[in-house]
Order: C-alpha cells, then sequence, then structure tokens
C-alpha cells in the first residue's frame, strides 16, 4: 500500500521527517534554491509558437496559466514535439492540446527533502506560493502563483556547490 511507502507519504505531504541520516540540506527551505522567475505561457499559445521560445529562451519545460492565475498545466517541448510529429496535435493548436495536467507543485516554506522525494518519481515541481486574493465586496480566494519550476538538476546544483564550500 502507497500509505505504508514512507517516500510517497513524504511526497504527499503526509509525514515530514523521515529519513534517520539525513544529509545537511534536507531541512533547509525550497526557498534557499533562488531559483529563476519561470517562463510562463498562455493557454492561446500555439504548439509551434511555445517549441519556438522553449528553444530560444532554453527551457525545457514551462507552467501554462490563464490570465486569471490559475495553473492549467505544464508542458514540455519533449512532449509537444512528439505530440506534432506523431499527429496528436497541429503546429497551429493551442498549447492546451499538449499539455499534462497532472504535476507536482511544492511551496517555498517545503523542505529540500521533500522535494527530493518528489524528484525520484517526477521531471519536475512548479514551485508555488499561495496568497489571498481580495474582490469588491470583501469576499477572497486563494490563488497560486508559479514561483520557480524546479528539476534534479537544480537540487544537485545547489547541493554541489554548497558542498564545495
Amino acid at each position: 500500500s502507497k500509505f505504508l511507502n514512507d517516500k510517497w507519504m513524504i511526497k504527499n505531504g503526509f509525514l515530514n521527517d523521515v529519513q534517520e541520516h539525513k544529509p545537511w540540506w534536507w531541512n533547509m527551505k525550497v526557498q534557499k534554491l533562488n531559483l529563476s522567475a519561470p517562463l510562463i505561457l498562455l493557454p492561446e499559445v500555439s504548439c509551434q509558437k511555445a517549441i519556438e521560445i522553449l528553444q530560444e529562451k532554453g527551457y525545457d519545460q514551462a507552467p501554462v496559466v490563464a490570465e486569471s492565475g490559475l495553473i492549467l498545466g505544464m508542458v514540455t517541448l519533449s512532449n509537444t514535439l512528439t505530440s506534432v510529429l506523431a499527429g496528436n496535435a497541429q503546429f497551429s493548436d493551442p498549447i492546451t492540446k499538449v499539455i499534462y495536467t497532472q504535476f507536482s507543485k511544492i511551496g517555498l516554506e517545503d523542505t529540500l527533502g521533500r522535494l527530493s522525494c518528489i524528484l525520484e518519481n517526477d521531471r519536475f515541481s512548479v514551485v508555488v506560493h499561495e496568497q489571498m486574493q481580495f474582490n469588491g465586496d470583501g469576499s477572497f480566494f486563494m490563488k497560486q502563483m508559479v514561483f520557480g519550476v524546479v528539476t534534479v538538476m537544480d537540487l544537485l546544483t545547489f547541493v554541489s556547490r554548497h558542498d564545495e564550500e
């Protein structure tokens, strides 16, 4: 059962501290990674334009976010190219035709240990921060803002740079 799997429990936020011999970075916060602002695509961007943008800017993946701030999914360069070449999407189709709607999210205050567990199974995680957004009538809702996309290379780079120091 996945409920008996510590890594699954950490990845999904049910357990915090299960590793006996934690590395020095295990309890550090995700915000310590100093991620750069992500490239974000709007849903109306075409597959062709998304491919061009990702290649030109040197990104492998990007969040697709509606004008309202709702995170619709993630697009990867390889999946977009594969979908177009296989005929499952056209270059002119909106990028929403090829997005991944299943992806991991992590907060700035979460630990690098939790991130490490997520990245054992996922190629990336979207770093989000929730904030309260108020309407004119005083009602509010929680809005997620994308702060970055983190990969295993980001974590490895952080650890190796600080190990050298």
